[in-house]
Order: structure tokens, then sequence, then C-alpha cells
């Protein structure tokens, strides 16, 4: 277990800089998710960590000692790969004990180490097959063994589950979050799914190319955005926005946009006239009666059933809009509903530079 440090980390490739001066810590016994768009600069982070790749400036401390230049071998962390990266002539036991046979462990003691791990993962009947006997959960299972079993400072996670079915995603991820869990082991985890950041991790970082856009609990990410890209890219489905004018009056705070009114709860930033972006969650919608103060008209074109929830797509004004209910809901396509939201559940963005203002 480590606390580990990242201060204005760069990474160039030539002339162009992929990662811009990074600041990061992950606490000791810390489950963190990096998540973003493809490019974003997550795995390339990952790999630096792992000192796969060589880093261009800034350091990486470890309980601090500055691991820049430590080869990856003595950095005591280990990396759990997506494509599982199993020797397939070498049996489960083999695969889980082979970093401590490049260690010089002697056998006597990595055959009841493989055994205790094994057991620990539910791979005790697996252990003399080959993978390609094993199913795709036991194969990133033996891959998670073999990171486990060299007792690791830090555990390095690169979109583990991503080849995994959507059924075994999910048992998998709750697998692998119980198990960090009792272990106790500073982690990092790189996901392109925000399901997994948001159900897996103590805090998740959110990166935009190359640069960190918001760090904090998923609740507090979610409830919270720091900006329109956050706002956007955590939820599904994503955050509705709308154009606005910011109005200030004796009544309090609105924003007028091409079709509502919508009144904004607590505090903002920003003078009245000001151009700003409203955005509420779909979820945060629920069909009115009928056009009432605050409302929002909405025309509506696709209904989708999802099982647990109903979600609407339609148009308010040139604006695409979602809305996700939980009850079932029928009506014709083509209809004209009505919007209402609730006031807390507003957020406020300037919009020049797309910041949170409430």
């Amino acid at each position: 277990m480590a606390n580990l440090t990242i201060s204005q980390l760069k990474k160039n490739y030539g002339n162009v800089e992929v990662l811009h001066g990074l600041d990061l810590t992950v606490n000791d016994g810390e489950f963190v998710s990096l998540i973003g768009e493809s490019g974003c600069g997550k795995s390339t982070l990952l790999r630096m960590i792992a000192g796969l790749e060589e880093i261009t400036d800034g350091t990486i401390a470890v309980d601090g000692r500055v691991i820049n230049d430590v080869a990856p071998k003595d950095r005591d962390m280990a990396m759990v790969f997506q494509n599982y990266a199993l020797y397939p002539h070498l049996t489960v036991a083999e695969n889980m004990g082979f970093s401590l046979r490049l260690r010089n462990v002697p056998k006597a003691e990595i055959r009841p180490a493989v055994e205790d791990v094994a057991e620990l993962l539910n791979l005790s009947p697996y252990l003399d097959r080959l993978p390609k006997a094993l199913s795709g959960g036991q194969r990133q299972r033996v891959a998670m063994g073999r990171a486990i079993v060299r007792r690791p400072q830090v555990f390095l996670f690169d979109e583990p589950l991503s080849n995994l079915d959507a059924k075994l995603r999910v048992q998998m991820r709750v697998e692998i979050k119980a198990l960090q869990r009792r272990l106790g082991t500073t982690s990092i985890y790189v996901t392109h799914d925000q399901m997994e950041a948001m159900t897996m991790s103590d805090r998740i970082v959110i990166m935009n190319h190359g640069k960190i856009e918001q760090i904090g609990a998923p609740l507090e990410v979610y409830d919270r955005p720091a900006n329109v890209f956050v706002a956007t890219f955590i939820g599904s489905p994503s955050m509705n926005l709308l154009d606005g004018v910011l109005e200030r009056n004796a009544d309090g705070i609105f924003i007028r946009t091409e079709t509502a009114v919508i009144r904004v709860a607590g505090e903002i930033s920003g003078q009245s006239g000001s151009n700003v972006i409203v955005g509420v969650r779909p979820e945060h919608l629920k069909i009115v009666a009928d056009a009432t103060e605050g409302s929002i008209p909405f025309d509506l074109d696709l209904i989708e059933p999802t099982g647990a929830e109903t979600h609407l797509y339609g148009q308010t004004g040139k604006v695409l809009m979602t809305v996700a209910l939980n009850d079932r809901f029928n009506a014709p396509l083509g209809s004209s509903l009505y919007l209402g939201i609730q006031e807390k559940h507003v957020h406020v963005f300037d919009k020049e530079n797309g910041q949170r203002l409430n």
C-alpha cells in the first residue's frame, strides 16, 4: 500500500504535448478511476506511472520517493491489462506464479502463494488448466491473480473489463471492488465506461485533451460538475443543455431561454444579462399537465422503454431534449407536452468558458 503523488507531469511525442502538467494525489488504499474520451491521455498516464512510458517533465512519487528513473520491475506495481496478457503455454498456476519466478522466489514458496490467491479468486479448480480452457471471466481472474500474488504497493488496471460481455462486466466490477476493499491496495483504474468509474471508485478523475477537468467522489462530480464538458460526459443519458440569458430581479434569479423562463435556486455568480448555458439531467425532468410558470414545451419524437426507465426524446424549439421517467409512459409521437424542472437541480454554466456558475 502506498501514497502516489503526481506533480506537473508532462508528456511529449516530438513537438506534440499530450499531457499538460497534471497534478494528482492518490491516497493509501484508495481506488481512483481515470476516465475520459479516447485519446484524452488516461492510458498514457497509467503507462507513465507503471514506467512503460518516459516522462517528459514533472515527477511521480510513491510515499515521497521519486520514481521517474526507476525501472518498471522495481516500482513494486502490478498491472492488469485489457487483453489479459497470459502465456498460452503455461498453466493457470504457472501464469500466476511467473512474476515470483522472475524474482527468484523459491519454488517451495511459490505454490502456496499461488494457491492462497487462487482460493481468493475462486480459481482453485483451474490451476492445472491452460488459458485456452478458461472463459473470459476466468482469464481475467488469472490476470488479476498474477498481479495480486506479488503483493504490490499499487495496482494498475488498464480497461480490464472491456473484452467481456455486459453481464460479466457487472459481475467482475463487483468482484474487483470487493477484492480491492479486502486487500486495501492503492489502485488506479483506467476505463472508458462511466458506470464502472461511478460504481467502483472512491474518486474519479475526468480527463480531456491531456488535462484534468475535475477530481471528486462519483456523486459529487455527478451532482456538481465543474464545467460543461464534465456535465455532458458524466451521466447517461447525457445532461440537457439550453442557451439562455441570466436575469436577476426582486423575485429571484432566472434563466431566459428560447422557449422558457427557468428559475434558479441558491446563489449564482454572473451579471444580469450575461449569456449562460442552463443544464438539467433527464431524470430531473417530469411531464406536467399543461403550461405553467417555468415549464418547457416539448415535442415528442420517440419513446424508448428500457425496463427500469422510459426515455423520451424530443425537442424544445430547435434543441434536442431527453427525459428519463421511472414510470411507464405512452403518448402519440408528435404530441406537444410540457416539462417541469425542480429548481434545485438546475445547473448554470458560463457561456464563454463553460465553467460552473452555481
